[in-house]
This record gives structure tokens, sequence and C-alpha cells, in this order.
């Protein structure tokens, strides 16, 4: 009798393996052989799932946004304004240590999107997507008199993604003046300076 294979797991299970592969040992770390024997499958086990290193490697990113996304989602379910921007903040932050590796792993695709204008639409998609939520989170503070009404929210959208995106290079790259705490800090400060 044939061996039924789940295909949908088989999947994840490769981008999982993937994404911690990176972690640990970098962008050049995660090749299809690697990827194939840390996750206990035989050589030639991935290309039917993912005929390329790029193609992997996409699908790894779009599980880091998508699961970052699935944790704000639910942190931020019941609130709004600026609770709701902070709370999706704390998310993207790399506070533990699978934030941490998550970060790891959007740099790495960054390197990879600087030279594949196909993984740069990737990620632009994704920032869109972020820009906009954050936006909306800005939106609803000014309507609540949270946040003065003059509020310049494209400016501050723009520069709370920054803050995101390079908090993500510094708790990897400068952990020592990065910590958790000090990123923490670092996202209430920006807050407060909102609210004037």
């Amino acid at each position: 009798m044939p061996k039924i294979v789940d295909h949908e797991r088989r999947r994840a299970e490769i981008v999982e393996t993937t994404w911690r592969l990176i972690s640990r040992r970098g962008l050049d770390g995660a090749t299809l052989r690697e990827v194939a024997a840390d996750a206990g499958y035989a050589n030639g086990a991935i290309k039917p799932y993912f005929p390329t290193k790029s193609a992997l490697l996409q699908a790894t990113y779009r599980h880091v946004f998508d699961r970052t996304n699935a944790r704000s989602a639910a942190a931020t379910q019941a609130l709004a304004g600026l609770a709701a921007l902070r709370a999706f903040c704390l998310e993207v932050l790399p506070l533990d240590a699978e934030r941490l590796d998550e970060a790891r792993v959007v740099i790495a695709f960054w390197q990879l999107a600087l030279q594949e204008p196909e993984q740069a639409e990737v990620n632009d998609a994704a920032m869109l997507h972020w820009r906009s939520t954050i936006r909306s989170w800005l939106d609803q503070a000014v309507r609540a008199g949270d946040v003065p009404g003059q509020l310049p929210v494209e400016t501050v959208a723009e520069t709370l993604l920054t803050f995101l995106l390079g908090a993500q290079v510094a708790a990897v790259f400068d952990a020592a003046f990065n910590s958790p705490d000090l990123l923490q800090t670092q996202l209430d400060f920006q807050l407060d300076l909102l609210r004037g």
C-alpha cells in the first residue's frame, strides 16, 4: 500500500526547519541539502515542494511574517488606537528568543531581496500591510483624542516602522545596547512623545 503523505504538513515542516536553520546558521547555512537533512528527509524530498532555494526562502519569510501577524492580531483583538499600536509593536520587536530568531530570518531575507526583485516585492507587500495597519491605529488615536489632532500620521507611521525594522537589526547585531527592556523603553518613549 502506498504511503500517504500530508503535503501541507510537509511544506510547513520544511519551512519551520528552514527558519530555524537560518536563525542558527544564516542564509548560507540553509541549503536545500541541509534543510532536508535537518528535517529528516531524503535530499531530493524538498524539490517537489520548493523547486528552488529562493522559493523556499520566500515561503519562510512569509511564514515569519504570518506568525507575527497572527500574534499581533491576537494581542490587538480587543484594543484600538495607541493601545493596539503598542501591542502590535511589542509583537514585532525581538523581545524574546523566538522573535529574535524571526528577526534573523527577516534580515537574511532582506539580503536576498536586494538581489531578487521578486523577493523585494514580497517584502514591499508585507511592509505595505504594516504601514496601513499602523496608520489605521494612529487615525483611531487621533479620532479618540489620545494624540493631537494635527499629528502627521504618515510621518509618524513611517517613523514607527523604521524603528521596528531597525530594532530587529540592532537586537541581532548590537544586543548589549538593545535588550528587550531597552527596546520596550524606546517604544514607550516614542509613544509618549505622540501624546504630546
